[in-house]
């Protein structure tokens, strides 16, 4: 169901005259590996390769694996482009292709209270942001779609860690609507103090976030309180390509050092509890990698993991209003 754009990877091989391309893959499209690698070098005169390492966003680019294979051309899958890698990458976003009309017509019963709807997506289903939109006005719906902000690479365009645009305009709506899955959806409820409804195309379910985003903002507050008492910290900085966020690091360093605590800068390429509980004298961990690690991972890190935005609040530099439940996610993006 997803469009891969086979055809588009092999005119912009012929176009660059590429010899050895690094193929990257999400973990639910790795299956298309290698019916990709056949295709692609069938039609071309290309050697390819297929990364094996985990990937969880535009911001995990291999380039260290594209240089160290002596690769002319990057191909990643399932996300729209994030920053500017400084290496040649081609972005495949793999459109979800199916009618979701009658999900859309579902969703009606869930805003029936709701005059004012902003509507954003994932980059999956981009492509059927107006139809919706369509189907809304046509039931008596103001609809608002933000503009690219940030990070986001369409108007209307959500990451996981991307909600500049839905923040921007969020007085002028009543609640949003999704088109994506429950990841994407989440860091918006988180993001803002607004219903959040979420169509799921793949999944063809809907969902009302309300209950999960309460339950979630409670386990962050009660982080938030250890932080306030803790005197040792450790701010990770990740080695992913996208998520090298150094100057974030040293400004949150000087932050805490000013309030008389301890803290030290840790890289790591990928953050796991097997490699924090090493670091036993460290009470808490400030994450400047991809912020959604701390929120999803939290069942797995035997120490807590807080955001920037967290560290703030208990530091009491950010005021958190605790009616309004909303902790915000935002990238802190690469200069």
């Amino acid at each position: 169901m997803y469009d891969l754009e086979e055809q588009k990877i092999v005119e912009e091989i012929k176009k660059i005259k590429a010899k050895r391309i690094l193929i990257q893959l999400p973990e639910g499209l790795k299956k298309e590996a290698n019916r990709l690698v056949g295709y692609i070098e069938k039609n071309t005169n290309a050697k390819l390769f297929i990364s094996g390492e985990s990937c969880w966003g535009g911001c995990d680019l291999p380039l260290e694996e594209a240089k160290k294979i002596k690769a002319d051309l990057i191909v990643h899958f399932g996300h729209a482009p994030f920053f500017n890698p400084n290496f040649p990458a081609l972005y495949i976003e793999t459109k979800y292709k199916t009618d979701i009309t009658k999900l859309a017509e579902s969703s009606l019963e869930y805003l029936k209270n709701f005059d004012n709807i902003g509507l954003v997506s994932s980059v999956q289903h981009i492509h059927q942001l107006d139809n919706v939109k369509i189907i809304l006005e046509n039931n008596n719906k103001k609809v608002i779609i933000p503009e690219a902000k940030g990070r986001a690479f369409y108007k209307g365009h959500i990451l996981g860690c991307e909600y500049s645009g839905s923040k921007l305009m969020e007085k002028n709506v009543d609640c949003f609507l999704v088109l994506g899955n429950k990841f994407h959806s989440m860091g918006l409820a988180l993001s803002v103090d607004k219903k959040v409804i979420v169509i799921d195309p793949i999944n063809e379910e809907i969902h009302d976030l309300d209950s999960d985003k309460k339950k979630i903002t409670l386990r962050r507050l009660k982080l938030i309180e250890k932080a306030r008492e803790a005197n040792i910290f450790g701010i990770i900085v990740g080695m992913k390509s996208g998520q090298q966020n150094f100057s974030v690091a040293e400004n949150i360093k000087n932050k805490l050092l000013k309030n008389g605590r301890e803290a030290y800068i840790l890289t790591m390429n990928n953050v796991t509890n097997d490699q924090l509980i090493n670091f036993y004298n460290i009470e808490i961990f400030v994450n400047t990698s991809c912020p959604r690690i701390s929120i999803e991972d939290i069942d797995r890190f035997e120490k807590p993991v807080i955001t920037y935005t967290e560290l703030l609040i208990a530091l009491d530099e950010l005021k958190f209003d605790r009616d309004k439940n909303n902790i915000i996610i935002a990238p802190y993006g690469v200069k």
